[in-house]
């Protein structure tokens, strides 16, 4: 990613409505559909400034990896520990066997061999462990903000079980989520790609409109893995190696 990036990420993830939500939605997520164990061992990949350790660490104790050094320095003081750099697919220095879920979260899109990152994911689970991975949904709405984050793909449903397929795992839970904001999203991307004025998408809107989508995306947390999920800008799953 570019650096202005993780410099805005540092700045907002605890502001910011999509952060706030979707750490929610997660730890609901896992709640229903992750039996973990008691002191589970957790490693998120790609944990940039760190923002979702703290949500992560309700279920066990985490550990994080991080390629950027600034953010991976912010990571480190928020963790309380050391946050460590091992780049995908290889994973450098990550033990085999250890955990009992690693979180890739909004990561496997900036990857460019995703298939194989995941086999080497899973060589890092405990038996029974489990994967839990965020991407950005839909092809079609690829913009300036997938650019500046240097994604190689968005997903569809068809895609991400694909790539987990070719790296040899099973997709035990599938969904959209960020549906109810989805034909606001939507309609700005179209829009921005014909007047061409697209941007990041990732500054802080004001304040009330801020309390309103958090709201209404933060809804969604009754809701995951409870039933359905229609079209929306992001897809969840939750992978095995069985």
């Amino acid at each position: 990613m570019e650096r202005v990036v993780y410099d805005r990420m540092a700045e907002l993830d605890s502001r910011h409505w999509w952060y706030r939500a979707r750490r929610e939605i997660l730890a609901r997520l896992i709640e229903r559909k992750i039996r973990l164990p008691k002191d589970a061992r957790i490693l998120e990949i790609g944990c940039g400034t760190g923002h979702n350790l703290a949500m992560l660490r309700r279920f066990g104790h985490v550990d994080g990896i991080e390629i950027d050094a600034a953010a991976r320095a912010i990571a480190s003081r928020r963790l309380g520990h050391a946050v460590s750099e091992a780049r995908l697919p290889d994973l450098p220095g990550v033990p085999t066997h250890h955990y009992d879920l690693v979180a890739i979260l909004d990561v496997l899109e900036h990857v460019g061999e995703d298939s194989a990152s995941l086999a080497s994911i899973a060589r890092r689970l405990k038996p029974g462990g489990r994967i839990l991975i965020t991407v950005p949904a839909f092809p079609w709405m690829w913009s300036t903000h997938d650019v500046v984050n240097h994604h190689h793909r968005r997903y569809t449903r068809g895609s991400l079980r694909k790539a987990v397929a070719e790296a040899g795992l099973h997709v035990e839970f599938l969904s959209w989520f960020n549906s109810l904001l989805f034909p606001l999203a939507a309609a700005a991307r179209l829009a921005g790609r014909l007047t061409g004025k697209e941007d990041s998408d990732d500054k802080l809107p004001p304040g009330p409109v801020n309390g309103l989508f958090e709201t209404l995306f933060g809804f969604e947390r009754h809701l995951i893995g409870r039933m359905p999920f229609p079209p929306g800008v992001s897809l969840v799953a939750i992978v095995s190696a069985s």
